[in-house]
């Protein structure tokens, strides 16, 4: 039976092979990752953002663009087609908001699917594990990540935006960190599915699915699982942090959205 236990496609949009990108050795030894072809679409918005002097004006330039761009005013969020009927305008924000409350939902497979797209990373798990490409549960993740209602408006072109924009902020404000941030997640239980590399009691090298959340808070961690894994995550694999953008909807938990693959952990209790 085929499986997933590659990390991923041969192709990618990033120029570096996935399974590179998707090493704890990469994690350790980072290189600038990005997007091909989008921050050159975009070099209005990169020239405009050179200009601002702090990280809130570069935030309120790249949610305005984004507004303009992908049409999210009020008035525009709900536009009437040739039938009368009312059209759903996806967008990044919502994307987020979503993942925050359910990251197996469709929505989630929405954001799985372009971390897949454009990193060539599997998604590794959604509402289960995924062990084969001819499982039912591979099925219902490509049927979700294609679901017309969550992948329009170009959704994947607003995460490429997204993506860049975080890594641009990073490059010029040093912020949140230089070059790695500690970062924490709780879990349940230290799973063999996710196991690569048992080091010792409390260093081992896990599998993480293709974007993962973390929080920078271990007490927020502690409240999602008896164990803590303390990690040190590359800057260039963020996709999404808490002070990126001035309206969001995952201020509460402090939240970091992260491009998965293996990641040498530290497990505490």
């Amino acid at each position: 039976m085929p499986d997933i236990s590659q990390h991923g496609h041969s192709t990618n949009l990033i120029g570096l092979a996935t399974a590179c990108m998707a090493s704890h050795a990469f994690n350790e030894n980072p290189k600038p990752l990005h997007i091909a072809g989008t921050r050159e679409s975009a070099s209005g918005l990169f020239e405009q953002l050179l200009r601002q002097p702090t990280r809130d004006d570069c935030g309120r330039i790249f949610q305005d663009y984004m507004c303009i761009v992908f049409g999210f005013e009020t008035e525009q969020r709900l536009c009437n087609d040739h039938s009368g009927r009312r059209r759903y305008r996806n967008s990044y924000l919502r994307l987020i908001q979503d993942w925050g409350l359910d990251s197996n939902n469709a929505q989630g497979a929405v954001f799985k699917g372009w971390v897949e797209s454009r990193f060539g990373l599997f998604p590794t798990y959604h509402k289960q594990q995924i062990a084969s490409f001819i499982s039912k549960d591979w099925i219902m993740y490509i049927e979700e990540k294609m679901n017309s209602r969550y992948h329009n408006n170009c959704i994947y072109m607003q995460l490429d935006l997204l993506y860049e924009y975080c890594q641009w902020v990073i490059e010029r404000f040093q912020f949140p960190a230089a070059t790695h941030k500690t970062l924490y997640r709780g879990v349940n239980s230290l799973d063999d599915d996710w196991l690569v590399l048992d080091e010792d009691k409390t260093h081992k090298i896990v599998r993480f699915n293709n974007i993962v959340s973390f929080t920078d808070r271990r007490s927020i961690a502690s409240e999602f699982g008896a164990y803590i894994l303390e990690v040190e995550v590359p800057m260039v694999k963020l996709i999404f942090f808490n002070e990126l953008l001035p309206h969001h909807a995952l201020h509460g938990e402090a939240e970091y959205l992260v491009i998965g693959g293996d990641y040498r952990v530290k497990v505490q209790r």
